[in-house]
This record gives C-alpha cells, structure tokens and sequence, in this order.
C-alpha cells in the first residue's frame, strides 16, 4: 500500500511531489502536469502574479521560474513584467520533468474508502491504495455558473474556464458577463482575435490592479507595503500568516477571502481594453434566453433601462467555487462524509478533512488558511507544511 497518493499535478501537486520526494515515503503522483493552465487558460494570457510569486517549490529551491528563464534566454522579472501562460506552463513542465520524474499522466477516477486507507482506479485501469489521498485538483472543477444562468443550452453560454481557442469565436458577438480578471482577460483576446466584444457586469466600474511601483517612498513602503499578494498590510499579512488565519473565527475567514485580492484584471490590460471594448457596467442580469439561434441577454442598464442585447455567444466569466460535490471521482459515500461549509471542506490545521486520510489543497483550502492558498504562491507553504505532517 502506498503511504500517500496526490490527485492532481498543477503548482500544488507537483511542489508537494517534489517535498515529499525529500522523505522515506512511498508516494505516487497522477496527472498532466499543468493541465488546467494549459489547456482552461487562453492562448495569449498572462498571470495576474508577478514572477517571483510564480515559482514552484522544492527543498532545495532548484528551479525557479526566474531560474528557468534565465536557462532559456526568456524575458522575466521579479516584478513589473507579467508572466506569459505559455512560459509558465512550460515552467511547470521542466519542474515536472526534473524533480517529478516518477509523475503518472493518468487521471485518477474512482477514489473509495477500504479498512486502512483508500483504494484509487486510474482512468488506464490500475486499482492501487494508499493510506493517504491529497486532492490538488486546482480550478477545473470549480468554475461557477450562477442559478440565473444554469439553464442556458452550452451552444449558447460557456464558462471561461472553457475558453481556450479564442480564434473559434471570430467574427462572431459575444457576451461576457463580468469584470474580474477573466472577464476582461478573456474580453481583450476575443477583441483582438477579431470577434465583436461587450462587456456586461455588475460592478459600476474595472478596477485594475495597480501597476509596480519600482521606487516606493518611505511613506508608502510604511503605508502601503509590497508583499508577493500584492500591496498593503492586508496582503502581507496573508502572504506570512495563513497559520493566523486559520485561527480566526470561521465568519470573519470566510468574509476577507471573499472579498480581499478579488478578481480584479492585471494593470497591463487596461490599454488592451479602454475605449475598444463596448460595456454596460452597473447593470443587474435579469438572464439569458435563447431566440431564433441567438442568446437574447436581458439586464437592467445602469439609467434603470430595461435592455435585451442579442449575441451569438456568451462566456459567464462568473469565478469559481469550491463544491465537494463535483469532485465525481470521490465515492458518493467519501462525498457524503465530508463535513463542509457553504460546500468547502472543513479542514484541519494541516490540510485534514473530516475523513481520516483524506486532504485537500489549493482553493479547496481557502477558507481556513486565507487568500495566499487560492493563488499558485501559496503552494510552498502548503508543501512545506503538509509534508512535514504526513512524513511525521
């Protein structure tokens, strides 16, 4: 039996791949390594993080991205300079092929508790067990569709998460409902790859990310001080105590990861998308309905003006929310121990959900260590932290 199995082979699961590698455990890793950057990112996106909060983590700190870009001859800085999806997928993939060599590129498909630990099938046909299961499955069961929009056909609508090939939609309208980081990501790439854009949100206003300030004053360091999340003391703090905000109470958690680092868009956007992309910001979405084989999406317009606007496609560009039921892979008996909280696992301090054996990382782990574990920086301290408890 193995000691510990890792579902999932993005950031989390190959840091914590590489830490584990460090000890006396038998492990086992399954996954294509990067599979949601690689293939739920567009063609032409660039993380929102700067490159010295983009590495992967191992104990010797062998490879960083700052590292592989420099073996490579490939533009990089430690902060300023957006990082190009294709350079971090390809990043992800050296450390792979360096520090995770013993990766299997299968999915794993059925996990289902047995006396002792959990028996794993892959989806090649391979049943094995381990005592341990950490699930790192990232984003790409969490994308989120609000109620209004769930009945929409999917000829109709499609989550961002599942636009890759922006050239598919050229020539075509289409609608993107939202003004966060994958809105106005996706918004931009869709208008320069020659579709006809509207941008229709909420929010009265695109608040961009600030851009690097590469000579802070005193004042402003004191004031406004620069951490790997981002600026300002809400942010440092995140970025060094996730063990803090694990003690916080369970209301006050749940509200900053809410509502701190939102998804607002990369400062570099801002010029891709000002005065060339069309928008109705302010509005409240009544729905979507499909007509005649257009999406006729009905809003109220920020003047209170009842409007229709017909399309041919729209990208709900809606976020993402961790739910333990989409995890299909997961025995319905797993699923249904699992405690949880507004459809999150409830964890332990050390990544533990109420099955014994059984944890979760990434995003999953946001509300019970913070803001720093939906971002790929907060892979070292989850790494660090779990390794030390499984090989204790």
């Amino acid at each position: 039996m193995n000691d510990v199995v890792i579902i999932g082979a993005g950031p989390y699961g190959l840091s914590l791949a590489a830490h584990l590698a460090k000890t006396k455990l038998n492990f086992r890793i399954f996954g294509t390594p990067m599979k949601s950057w690689a293939t739920q990112m567009p063609q032409g996106f660039h993380l929102k993080s700067d490159g010295n909060a983009s590495n992967l983590s191992d104990p010797d700190k062998s490879l960083t991205l700052g590292q592989y870009c420099a073996e490579k001859g490939i533009r990089y800085a430690d902060q300023g300079y957006p990082v190009p999806r294709d350079v971090f997928v390809a990043y992800g993939e050296e450390f792979q092929r360096r520090l995770v060599p013993n990766l299997d590129r299968t999915d794993i498909v059925s996990v289902r508790q047995i006396p002792g630990g959990f028996e794993l099938q892959s989806a090649a046909g391979e049943t094995l067990q381990a005592k341990q299961v950490v699930i790192a499955a990232g984003i790409s069961h969490f994308g989120h569709v609000p109620p209004l929009l769930s009945d929409v056909p999917p000829e109709y609508l499609s989550h961002s998460l599942k636009i890759n090939e922006i050239g598919d939609f050229e020539g075509r309208k289409i609608a993107v409902i939202g003004a966060g980081a994958s809105a106005i990501d996706v918004a931009a790439l869709l208008h320069e790859s020659g579709a006809d854009v509207v941008v229709i949100a909420r929010r009265h206003y695109i608040a961009y990310h600030p851009p690097h300030n590469p000579n802070p004053s005193l004042w402003e360091r004191l004031t406004h001080p620069i951490s790997p999340l981002g600026g300002g003391w809400k942010s440092v703090l995140a970025t060094i105590g996730p063990l803090a905000f694990y003690r916080l109470p369970r209301n006050l958690r749940f509200r900053a990861v809410k509502r701190h680092l939102g998804p607002a868009p990369g400062w570099f956007m801002r010029e891709r998308v000002e005065g060339k992309i069309a928008r109705y910001l302010g509005t409240q979405l009544k729905g979507v309905r499909v007509e005649d084989g257009h999406a006729i999406v009905d809003f109220i317009a920020q003047d209170g003006t009842d409007t229709s606007l017909k399309v041919d496609h729209v990208i709900a560009a809606t976020g993402f929310k961790t739910d333990i039921a989409r995890l299909k892979f997961l025995s319905p008996e797993i699923r249904a121990s699992i405690k949880t909280d507004e459809e999150a696992p409830v964890l332990s301090n050390f990544f533990e959900s109420s099955v014994p054996g059984l944890y979760f990382v990434g995003l999953a782990s946001a509300y019970h260590f913070g803001p720093l574990t939906r971002f790929s920086h907060g892979n070292a301290f989850t790494a660090k932290r779990l390794t030390r408890h499984l090989a204790g």
